[in-house]
């Protein structure tokens, strides 16, 4: 039941991703956008950092819901990158519109490794955990390190 739930939980934000291209009136909106899911994102990931480095004691049910939550969001802010959003009150670099295939590259790395996260939650074996929280963090720096200003 709890595999349904999240498939249909997973179906229906993604249904909601597609048609958000079309709901931004400005281009402010869609910076918006993939900030909140960065967020969402980042805050879950925080979750399982403070356990995989013994910040707090492990948890495996919570670290499988933040890792199911950080692979859902790992495929939404994508949609926000449109021509015109690189102003305003972003840090998005201009090398996110110059290197579209290697910025895409980087966003389909992200969601590999946070599904492999989400699959290693889900056996509630700490090592795997930290050993996935390593490989999503370093894609996450990859891009950031390139994509984003400080």
């Amino acid at each position: 039941m709890k595999v349904f739930a999240s498939l249909a939980a997973g179906a229906l934000i993604a249904s909601l991703a597609a048609p958000a291209v079309a709901q931004f009136q400005r281009p402010d909106d869609a910076v918006k956008y993939r900030k909140a899911a960065f967020t969402v994102m980042g805050t879950h990931f925080s979750r399982i950092g403070a356990m995989a480095n013994g910040r707090v004691p492990f948890d495996a049910t919570a670290a499988a819901n933040s890792a199911a939550i950080v692979e859902t969001m790992s495929a939404l802010p994508w949609e926000g990158f449109l021509a015109g959003t690189d102003k305003g009150d972003t840090r998005a670099k201009p090398e996110i519109w110059t290197e579209q295939v290697k910025f895409k590259e980087g966003a389909e790395k992200l969601q590999v490794e946070t599904a492999k996260l989400s699959a290693a939650a889900k056996t509630g074996n700490l090592d795997a955990v930290k050993a996935a929280f390593g490989a999503v963090g370093q894609s996450c720096k990859a891009c950031h390190d390139v994509y984003r200003k400080d």
